[in-house]
């Protein structure tokens, strides 16, 4: 594995590339204090990677997941040409168990295993092609959820965002960031509240520097203090992205979501979920059949390396939790909008 540190930030922000054929992955785990990039060459790497949170963002898993493929395959193919595509599948497993929670990581591995039959010969020129198309279809959607969220803000705006939707957590652009993006640039948004986001920090970490690249006006507040900002009247959307929406409208997103969508229809505050198309599951009827993921507990007794609980404490660690249809007031993707969310609302723009 090979380090690639830069000073320049405009040229390392990109999370996820392919050079030289080699995935290359933006280390999220460090910035801001460092912006090192790490070369993968296998999939099962890259699944490690993937669980490590070294790349993560649902959007962002599914490329590196297509890419992941096109390294599972070269390596197949030079351990026996005639039967790779059963050699495969063990790499693709390995790949596919690495996050539970978002959709994206097996719908990219679904759709680059669409052209295994078709393929004579040497798979991965092939593959690679595939994804790099789905990395490009992927920003290209950004610009327009962004586009099309950017549309519902009035001037003047203030929105509170959860966890790093941006380019950090897709191909590039971002969702939710994406949306604030496009606000801001048209002079709608006024400010932006990033939430910490426990345990991760990527609020605070992750979402306030991409803001802070792109000169637009964030403040970082903890995330049991949101409730109180929205009382004070001030705040008009909360804005989040997804890592699994399903048939009924239910949003699945990082913990902490839920509580903050309750404080906003508490006070009077809208709720926007961004999500590309790919990370909403129409085979799941509802946000109670969503896998969610439970993280090793030292995230949230240690700090740092250090211990600050008890030794004996017993802790839980949802990665996720799931927002119920009725609190989002509107869902948007690049195929459209889904106003007051349900399950047939849903079916008649996704089904």
């Amino acid at each position: 594995m090979t380090l690639y540190n830069s000073k320049n930030i405009t040229e390392s922000f990109a999370a996820v590339k392919w050079d030289d054929g080699k995935l290359i992955l933006l280390d999220q785990r460090i910035l801001p204090r460092e912006i090192i990039y790490l070369d993968y060459d296998s999939a099962s790497a890259v699944a490690d990677a993937i669980k490590d949170m070294i790349v993560r963002g649902a959007p962002a898993i599914g490329i590196a997941a297509a890419y992941a493929v096109v390294l599972a395959a070269r390596s197949a193919y030079q351990a026996a040409s005639d039967n790779w595509r059963d050699v495969i599948e063990a790499e693709l497993k390995i790949l596919s168990d690495s996050r539970p929670t978002a959709v994206n990581l097996n719908w990219a591995i679904a759709e680059m295993r669409k052209a295994f039959e078709s393929i004579e010969g040497e798979p991965e020129p092939v593959l690679l092609e595939m994804a790099i198309r789905i990395h490009d279809e992927d920003i290209a959607a950004n610009h327009e959820m962004g586009r099309l969220g950017a549309e519902l803000i009035n001037s003047g705006s203030q929105v509170v965002t959860h966890c790093n939707a941006g380019a950090l957590a897709t191909g590039g652009y971002g969702t939710a960031l994406g949306v604030i993006r496009t606000a801001h640039t048209n002079g709608l948004i006024e400010k932006v509240y990033s939430s910490e986001t426990r345990p991760w920090m990527q609020g605070a970490r992750l979402t306030s520097w991409e803001l802070q690249q792109d000169n637009i006006p964030v403040n970082l507040v903890i995330d049991s203090a949101v409730s109180a900002l929205m009382k004070s009247g001030d705040i008009n959307w909360l804005i989040v992205g997804s890592d699994r929406i399903a048939a009924n409208g239910d949003v699945a997103n990082k913990v902490g979501t839920y509580s903050h969508a309750i404080s906003a229809k508490y006070h009077g505050v809208k709720v926007m979920v961004v999500a590309p198309f790919s990370t909403v599951d129409m085979r799941i009827q509802s946000g109670d059949d969503i896998p969610i993921e439970y993280r090793n507990t030292t995230e949230i007794t240690d700090f740092n390396g250090i211990c600050v609980a008890p030794n004996d404490i017993e802790a839980i660690n949802p990665a996720f939790d799931v927002t119920p249809a009725k609190l989002v007031d509107v869902i948007v993707t690049e195929k459209g909008i889904v106003q007051d969310p349900d399950a047939e609302k849903m079916l008649a723009l996704f089904g």
